[in-house]
């Protein structure tokens, strides 16, 4: 009696002991919590923050109360920064996710909260190289480079650029003939955005109801901006305080709207917000390594909607009569917009000398003016910039080669323009990180 009793209990003992499955189950459940708690408590973080910092928190479209608490509460930068050490602390110790998409957020998550707590040291008072900078807020350093780099690039417009005298002035002189005229401005820019869109949409399929509203400013150290609302919109703002060529209608379409800024949220939003409940990206911290893929993919995007000969026509036959500028000359002024387009790092390095003390505020004004071709005005305006937004710069130009060189690297892209919208639109809907396009 006494056996059969327990070979009974055996059995079902047997029956109720987890298999392995069930225990992996389990883990992945433990391990789903502990990532949601920190998540919360990252976005929390970050809306805490930007109670010191009024650019720090460039958009945030999770529950209203936690931004009413941040302010509410205004918690001290040491506060925050033995949150965010915590939060370090908590993150490296969450096991390694069972699947590539898991371990990117683990990563990013690290990663981010990382930036968050060097940005809180800088507003305690803590100074840092340009570089060491970069590196804490954004995962990645920009080349350092000489004069003689520009001067390569400069010496080939010498024979491009018509007229005599200083090449600057030149410049500026050839470019005001592509000015676009304040009363066409908003016609360009309405034709340029519906040129993004229409090609934007033939490869990635856009939540219905996404849209954006465009807003032309003025006063501000920036060119173009896109202040994500959260449920698939945008509000577009765009600097009118200087000349806009006619280049940059393109440029800031694409780059503020499709496939840029606002299809990238858009994205996030439908594939990690509401499909898998990460509530991390409902909050964008500017100063962060999510900026520069973000800048990164939105200039890339350029070149991936209008692809080789494509923008040029699209340009001759579509903006430049929008806005009554000569068709005909439409491929001279791109000839030499290629040869400037060279010279994007020469900002890398005003700045970094600027910030770093090396040079006066005059002295970047001088070096972006002759080795970035930037007129007086405009040199100001992005020493403005610099001010405001610091290495942030970086961005721009080594996120767009970042993401050029890591989606011209992926199998197939260099042969398909199919692919290479696929790549692109999987790096706008993941959670990768500058370090891992290397």
């Amino acid at each position: 009696m006494k056996r059969l009793i327990a070979a009974a209990a055996c059995a079902a003992l047997t029956a109720a002991a987890p298999g392995p499955q069930d225990a992996r189950q389990r883990g992945a459940e433990r391990q789903k919590d502990a990532m949601h708690g920190v998540a919360e408590r990252y976005v929390k973080l970050v809306l805490a923050l930007g109670q010191h910092d009024g650019d720090y928190v460039d958009a945030y479209y999770g529950p209203p109360e936690w931004r009413d608490e941040a302010q509410r509460a205004k918690v001290p930068l040491d506060g925050l920064a033995t949150r965010a050490e915590a939060l370090l602390a908590e993150v490296r110790r969450v096991p390694a996710p069972a699947t590539e998409l898991e371990g990117l957020r683990l990563r990013y998550l690290e990663r981010q909260l990382a930036a968050a707590a060097a940005r809180i040291r800088m507003l305690q008072g803590e100074r840092l190289s340009f570089d060491e900078e970069s590196r804490a807020l954004y995962d990645a350093v920009a080349p350092t480079l000489p004069e003689s780099h520009f001067q390569t690039i400069l010496d080939q417009l010498e024979t491009q650029v018509p007229g005599s005298g200083p090449l600057p002035a030149r410049y500026e002189a050839f470019r005001k003939a592509f000015v676009i005229p304040p009363a066409r401005l908003d016609a360009v820019f309405e034709a340029a955005i519906r040129g993004c869109r229409e090609r934007t949409a033939r490869y990635i399929t856009l939540p219905e109801g996404e849209r954006f509203t465009l807003e032309y400013v003025s006063g501000k150290s920036w060119s173009g901006y896109n202040w994500y609302q959260g449920d698939y919109r945008s509000l577009i703002q765009l600097n009118t305080d200087l000349p806009i060529y006619i280049d940059r209608a393109l440029d800031l379409a694409c780059h503020e709207g499709y496939p840029g800024h606002h299809v990238y949220n858009v994205l996030l939003e439908k594939h990690l917000v509401r499909d898998r409940g990460w509530v991390e990206f409902t909050v964008f911290a500017l100063f962060s390594p999510q900026a520069l893929i973000a800048e990164g993919t939105a200039n890339y995007g350029i070149e991936v909607a209008f692809p080789g000969p494509a923008r040029l026509d699209f340009e001759r036959t579509v903006l430049f009569p929008a806005a009554g500028i000569d068709s005909a000359r439409a491929a001279g002024y791109y000839r030499v917009q290629a040869l400037v387009d060279q010279l994007a790092y020469a900002g890398n390095e005003a700045a970094r000398r600027y910030l770093n003390g090396e040079i006066t505020r005059e002295d970047a004004a001088a070096w972006l003016q002759r080795y970035a071709l930037m007129s007086r005005e405009r040199a100001e305006q992005r020493i403005k910039f610099f001010d405001q937004y610091r290495s942030y710069v970086i961005n721009y130009n080594l996120g767009k080669d970042l993401v050029r060189g890591y989606i011209e690297r992926q199998p197939g892209v260099a042969a398909s323009p199919e692919r290479r919208w696929q790549e692109f639109e999987r790096l706008l809907s993941s959670p990768r990180l500058p370090s891992t396009l290397e």
